[in-house]
C-alpha cells in the first residue's frame, strides 16, 4: 500500500498511521493479507510491511524482479483487485507484461497530487 503524502509528519506518526490502515485491511481480509514479520506464520498471504515507514528503511521498487524461483514481481494493485489476490506470487516474470498490456499501470498517477487530508 503506497499512499503519497506532503512531507509534514514524522517517520513515527506515518509508521502509526501505515500499521493501523494495514491492520484495519488485515482486518477486513484475513485470508488474503498479514503483518506478520515471521515469514513462516504467513502462509501464502500477502504480507503488508509498514515497518519501511521509518528512518533509513528502504523499500522494493515497483515492478522489481525477486532472486527467487518464478521470478516475481513486486506489482502494484489497485483496491479493487486486492480481494481476488490469491497469493503474493501471482505476477511474475512470465506474465507481468501481459497483465501490463491487458490494465493500466495502477501507479501512472500517483505521484502527481500527494494526499493532504490523511488523519493521523
Amino acid at each position: 500500500m503506497v499512499i503519497p503524502i506532503q512531507p509534514k509528519h514524522d517517520f513515527d506518526q506515518i509508521r502509526t498511521f501505515a500499521r493501523e490502515k494495514a491492520q484495519q485491511l488485515v482486518d477486513k481480509y484475513p485470508d488474503k493479507l498479514t503483518t506478520q514479520l515471521a515469514k513462516e506464520k504467513r502462509g501464502n498471504r500477502v504480507f503488508l510491511d509498514y515497518l519501511r515507514n521509518a528512518f533509513g528503511q528502504t523499500a522494493v521498487a515497483p515492478y522489481s524482479l525477486r532472486a527467487i524461483e518464478n521470478a516475481p514481481v513486486a506489482t502494484p494493485l489497485d483496491w479493487s483487485e486486492i480481494s481476488s489476490l490469491d497469493n503474493a506470487q501471482k505476477y511474475n516474470l512470465s506474465n507481468i507484461f501481459r497483465r501490463l498490456a491487458q490494465k493500466q499501470d495502477p501507479w501512472q498517477n500517483l505521484y502527481k497530487k500527494k494526499n493532504t487530508t490523511i488523519s493521523l
